[in-house]
C-alpha cells in the first residue's frame, strides 16, 4: 500500500511519530505473519522542509507526490485550545493542506487522521453528511462549527465511506493500527503484544463530562445542579427551573454542545462516579448503585459496561 503522510507547520510531533513507528514496526514484522502487506510511507509537505509543534523540522516530498497514494494521512495539529484550534484550520496558512486533503479525496483516495487533525478533514468539506470523531474534549467545539458532522465522541475509531478518523492525542496509535488491521488483523495483534498496546475501542472511560459541560453556560449549570444530585431521582423540568431556564433551552443546550440528552448526560456523571468510587473505595457494588442513585446493582453494571467497556471487576483493578 502506498501512503502519503502530510505534514505542515505546526504538526503534532508525537501524532507524526506514532503513525510512522507503527507502520515502520508493521514493516519490519510483516515476514512474521504470511500474506501480510507492505507499507510503503512518504512524507510529504508544502515545502521541503517543515516545522513541527515541538520546532522540529521535517523533510518532505512534493505534494504531488500523494497523488499516486492509496491512503493519505493527516496527523494532527499541535493546539490544545478550542478557539485557538478553529482559527487555525481555517488560517490561509494551511490553505493548501485542505486544498490537498480535498483534492484527494475527490479521486477517491482514503483519507485518515486523529486528533486536532480531523477538524483539518471538516474543514476541507470532506466530512459532510459523515460519520466521525475527534478527542472527546474538542467534540463541543467541533460539533459547533460543523454541524453537518455526525460526530461521536465515544468512540476511539470511526471508519466511514472511506475516511478514518480516531480520538485524542495517543489515538494516533490506533489509527495506524487500524491501518495495519486494514490489511492483516494477525500482523496488528502482533504489532499490539510487542509495542504493549491495548486495545481502547471507546474514548468513554476517559471522558470528563465536567470538561465537556463547560462549553455552555447552561450545560455548567445543570451539571453543578446534577452532580449534587446523584444519589436522587433526577427530573430534568425540575433541573430547569432550579437553573432558570425553560425544558426546552436546557435540552437544545445540552444536545447542541454535547450530542446527548439531559438523560444521558446525567448518566453519564453517575458512570464516572461510580468508576471514581470503585477505583478508589472498597465499597460493595450495591452500596455504590445507590450512592449515583440505582436501586439495582445489576443496572449499574450494564451501564459501567456499556459506557466504559470494562466489567466492575476491571474497574477496580483486581
Amino acid at each position: 500500500m502506498e501512503v502519503a503522510v502530510l505534514v505542515y507547520d505546526g504538526v503534532f510531533d508525537s501524532g507524526l511519530s506514532a503513525v510512522l513507528d507503527v507502520l515502520d514496526g508493521a514493516n519490519a514484522m510483516r515476514g512474521e505473519v504470511g500474506g501480510a502487506p507492505s507499507w510503503n510511507v512518504t512524507t510529504v509537505g508544502c515545502r521541503p522542509q517543515v516545522r513541527t509543534g515541538a520546532r522540529h523540522l521535517v523533510e518532505t516530498q512534493p505534494l504531488d507526490r500523494a497523488d499516486a497514494a492509496d491512503l493519505l494521512i493527516v496527523p494532527a495539529l499541535a493546539e490544545r485550545r478550542p478557539d485557538a484550534l478553529l482559527e487555525r484550520v481555517a488560517a490561509e496558512e494551511l490553505a493548501p493542506v485542505r486544498e490537498r486533503i480535498a483534492r484527494t479525496r475527490s479521486r477517491g483516495t482514503a483519507i485518515a487522521s486523529a486528533c486536532t487533525g480531523t477538524f483539518l478533514l471538516a474543514e476541507s468539506g470532506i466530512l459532510d453528511g459523515q460519520r466521525a470523531t475527534t478527542s472527546w474534549w474538542l467534540s463541543p467545539a467541533f460539533r459547533g462549527r460543523y454541524p453537518q458532522v455526525s460526530i461521536d465522541q465515544s468512540r476511539m475509531v470511526v471508519a466511514c465511506d472511506g475516511i478514518t478518523t480516531a480520538g485524542a492525542a495517543f489515538g494516533h496509535v490506533d489509527l495506524a493500527l487500524h491501518v495495519v488491521r486494514a490489511g492483516s488483523p494477525a500482523l496488528a495483534d502482533l504489532l499490539a503484544r510487542y509495542l504493549v498496546i491495548d486495545e481502547r475501542p471507546s474514548q468513554s472511560a476517559y471522558t470528563i463530562p465536567s470538561a465537556l459541560a463547560q462549553s455552555d453556560p447552561t450545560v455548567a449549570a445543570f451539571e453543578r445542579w446534577a452532580r449534587t444530585r446523584l444519589a436522587e431521582p433526577i427530573s430534568i423540568p425540575d433541573a430547569a427551573k432550579a437553573i432558570g431556564v425553560s425544558n426546552r433551552t436546557l435540552q437544545r443546550s445540552v444536545q447542541r454542545s454535547l450530542g446527548t440528552s439531559p438523560i444521558r448526560f446525567v448518566q453519564d456523571l453517575r458512570v464516572e462516579q461510580a468508576s471514581h468510587l470503585l477505583r478508589t473505595t472498597e465499597l460493595s457494588l450495591e452500596v455504590i448503585a445507590r450512592k449515583v442513585g440505582y436501586e439495582h446493582p445489576h443496572t449499574l453494571r450494564v451501564l459501567l459496561r456499556e459506557r466504559t467497556g470494562k466489567t466492575t471487576t476491571a474497574l477496580r483493578g483486581v
